[in-house]
């Protein structure tokens, strides 16, 4: 019988791939193993199909109509690890695709790959973000601190306006004191005459 087991793992669930290209399914193992098995369920025949088995040798025997063109088996130099490849992929390969092994009469199976073959993959749809801006955050401002803030700026705005005024009339000063000296001089002068 089938039984499912932690000693042998798949790493992808899912595989989404497009027509004519290839893909790659990864068994991994827990313990060093004399070979694999794979096999593909087929959804329309509600069945398992014997696809290839594979030694660490490079040695494979092949299923019924299955041929070294469309599948291919790899094995890691370590015997933990086996790449399915299937080669000029059609929407008839999709199904879910299991590696196992063979141990004590019985045939341990993988967590299983689902393989689904498309003519055109999907467009990932764009998500839209707002720019960042490098304007600083607002701040909340209270009543109370509106008011704060009113003063505030009137004071930076009219200290320095009184200010500059007041360095004019200052030096407006001396000015209108020459000017008055001139006035009162040129006045003695015509007085005299």
């Amino acid at each position: 019988g089938f039984c499912t087991t932690l000693l042998l793992s798949q790493t992808s669930e899912r595989i989404l791939a497009r027509s004519n290209n290839k893909t790659e399914i990864l068994c991994k193992l827990t313990n060093e193993h004399v070979g694999v098995y794979w096999y593909r369920w087929n959804q329309e025949r509600q069945k398992f199909e014997f696809l290839v088995y594979s030694n660490p040798f490079g040695k494979a025997m092949y299923g019924t109509n299955i041929t070294q063109d469309k599948f291919s088996v790899r094995g890691a130099s370590s015997q933990t690890s086996y790449s399915l490849y299937i080669n000029n992929l059609h929407v008839t390969d999709s199904g879910t695709y299991y590696c196992s092994i063979f141990q004590s009469f019985q045939l341990f199976v993988g967590s299983g790959t689902q393989l689904s073959v498309v003519d055109v993959l999907p467009v990932p749809l764009k998500t839209t973000q707002t720019p960042h801006s490098k304007k600083k955050p607002m701040q909340c401002i209270t009543k109370s601190r509106v008011g704060d803030k009113k003063g505030a700026c009137s004071l930076l705005v009219w200290v320095p306006l009184v200010a500059v005024i007041l360095v004019l009339l200052l030096s407006l000063v001396p000015i209108a004191h020459r000017l008055h000296r001139m006035r009162r001089r040129l006045w003695l002068r015509i007085h005299r005459q």
